[in-house]
């Protein structure tokens, strides 16, 4: 109905919809832009995948807000770019003051859960940047990717599961969804599958199907098709269970694609800011409100999905700290003709927070229950996740930063104190090859400074300043 407004003329707005739409927030973990078969992958066999692209809203220009997992992943709970709260890199702990989406939508009376890769912290009790503490009311989750038969924390508590990872996964989400059907509640389910992150292994039946690949192929591919099928499964429920109309199903992955493995939608790969480690396969289907399949070239990223959703379910939140994501309700309307203001990325220099696998860190939580065992280091909960200690200097700006303003995508690569920009035309040169900087110097003029003060704002925000 929402998508074809103004053509049929139907006067229902999205605040006005009869009930709250359920939600579901699907994302992959290391999946490039050109691993689908819609996407005209030659091996990769998604069926699921391909049918939901065929069905609703494709998004064909849509990005990570950052090259590697954990940041983007703090942009989907805050409509943020992780930078302001000091995600940096994988493995950056979630402040507890930023509103996460959970927080916000129970504020509506959204029943929330977490499943599969967290990534932001600790699924430890007692943390308090676990999904518990981030607004989740029931949780399943993993503290990194997870491969098969995972031991996963549900709700501090490790369990030992068995199958294949995304299927586990998908399984707990069902779980879930069932229950709040039965209890006629709204619910938002953040779905994170811990494929197709390396090191891969897929199951028998998937490994057959690539017969004749490397065998490091065989398994990457393997592990995509084996969550396209747990994804499957996922919405094949929503059908069953006859709440698919007025279902938001949102699919997405973390970042660009992995050098040697994937197909990516651009230059470069995971860990990079160009193309390539920035845009993603997305879609998403709501039958309700997208009726006909569509497809959209609109630029759109994963900061954007709070703002969305709080718009859609008519949430506003107290002492709400600047966005950088902004709604795209009007593109569901169909009076959305192109991005509203840019969008920044900045890969500031922080590196990662390596605290050990998941199979490890989950071991050791079994482990210790198993023995009886209650107190732990609070170092490994992160009691000080929230405490401010450093302070970050506007002066020098450091790291690999970009201006998407479409179809232009300005690049500020600041390295040993010598920076240097770069300028694409992205709706002609997606491979960002032809460098336009000295040739259309007032553009490049115009963005640099857009894209510097939105930087300084980020800094703002790192040290603190949004926080009353």
């Amino acid at each position: 109905m929402l998508v074809f407004l103004m053509i049929f003329g139907v006067g229902q707005t999205v605040a006005q919809h009869k009930s709250k739409p359920n939600i579901i927030l699907c994302m992959a973990d290391d999946q490039g832009w050109g691993d689908m078969g819609y996407n005209g992958h030659p091996v990769l066999k998604t069926p699921n995948f391909d049918s939901m692209a065929r069905s609703g809203l494709r998004f064909d220009h849509f990005y990570a807000a950052a090259p590697v997992c954990s940041p983007t992943r703090g942009s989907v709970l805050t409509g943020r770019h992780p930078n302001r709260f000091g995600v940096f890199s994988w493995g950056g702990l979630l402040r507890p003051q930023e509103i996460t989406v959970a927080e916000a939508l129970k504020t509506a009376g959204y029943v929330t859960g977490h499943f599969g890769k967290w990534h932001l912290g600790p699924v430890r009790s007692g943390s308090p940047i676990n999904p518990g503490n981030s607004g989740f009311d029931s949780w399943f989750s993993s503290p990194n990717f997870y491969n098969n038969n995972p031991i996963l924390s549900r709700e501090g508590i490790a369990v030992q599961t068995q199958g294949e990872g995304s299927m586990v996964t998908a399984d707990a989400a069902i779980e879930f969804i069932r229950a709040q059907t039965g209890n006629n509640q709204p619910f938002l389910a953040v779905v994170w599958f811990g494929s197709p992150h390396n090191p891969y292994a897929a199951i028998e039946q998937d490994l057959q199907l690539y017969a004749g690949q490397e065998e490091k192929l065989r398994n990457y591919y393997g592990e995509i098709t084996a969550m396209d099928r747990a994804f499957g499964k996922l919405r094949q429920e929503l059908k069953t269970l006859k709440i698919d109309k007025n279902t938001i199903l949102l699919f997405c992955s973390d970042n660009g694609g992995v050098k040697g493995f994937s197909a990516t939608g651009g230059r470069g790969n995971k860990g990079q800011i160009y193309e390539g480690g920035l845009r993603v396969p997305a879609m998403l289907e709501w039958p309700d409100q997208i009726p006909k399949p569509r497809v959209t070239n609109i630029p759109f990223n994963t900061s954007d999905i709070y703002p969305t959703l709080l718009e859609i379910t008519g949430v506003k939140m107290k002492d709400q700290p600047p966005l950088d994501g902004i709604s795209f309700v009007p593109l569901l309307k169909g009076t959305m003709k192109s991005r509203t203001q840019p969008m920044g990325f900045w890969q500031y220099p922080g590196g990662g927070i390596n605290e050990g696998s998941s199979a490890v860190l989950m071991a050791a939580l079994l482990k210790e229950q198993q023995a009886g065992i209650t107190t732990i280091d609070s170092a490994g909960l992160h009691l000080d996740a929230g405490v401010i200690t450093r302070k970050y200097a506007e002066s020098s700006l450091p790291g690999h930063a970009a201006w998407l303003d479409w179809p232009y995508k300005l690049h500020r690569i600041n390295s040993k104190n010598e920076v240097k920009f770069e300028l694409y035309n992205l709706e002609v040169d997606p491979e960002e090859k032809d460098d336009l900087s000295a040739r259309h110097s007032k553009i490049t003029k115009s963005m640099k400074s857009l894209m510097e003060t939105w930087q300084k704002s980020v800094i703002f925000s790192l040290n603190g300043g949004d926080y009353r």
